[in-house]
């Protein structure tokens, strides 16, 4: 089970980031995660959002570069060395973990961690073998 993740190509000038917020915001797409990385010129930020599809539409209309990556969203619990016990599975069975970023569940004590691999097919095969649930797209945008 894959997600669907936007990085979008923003600016580093101040107003430039709020500006993709308030675009996705006024299409009526709700924030589900998100991360992003800059250098001097530019940030990458990387978002999880209700409605993916529409979020792409509505930021490419509005100008923006914008890639669409295959995530996995990865069920933990929310206690230390969770996530450690995940990376170390995915390391020790040759998975390389491009980037990670993590968010806590509403009442629950569960985390989700949104995971980007090399090998989308075989993570999956190796957290399903360890018992490390993956969760559904629906588990995530109706957080």
């Amino acid at each position: 089970m894959t997600l669907d993740q936007l990085s979008v190509f923003v600016e580093n000038r101040p107003g430039k980031l709020v500006e993709v917020i308030e675009t996705i915001g006024a299409a009526g797409i709700d924030l589900r995660a998100m991360s992003i990385a800059d250098t001097a010129d530019f940030g990458v930020l990387r978002l999880i959002v209700d409605k993916p599809d529409s979020a792409f539409k509505t930021l490419t209309e509005a100008g923006y570069v914008v890639k669409v990556n295959k995530v996995l969203p990865v069920t933990i619990d929310d206690t230390p060395g969770s996530l450690g016990k995940v990376l170390r599975l995915l390391s020790d069975n040759g998975v390389n973990v491009e980037y990670l970023y993590a968010f806590v569940a509403h009442g629950k004590d569960r985390a989700y961690v949104i995971i980007r691999v090399e090998d989308n097919d075989a993570a999956t095969k190796v957290l399903d073998g360890a018992g490390i649930p993956l969760a559904s797209a629906a588990e995530i945008y109706a957080q």
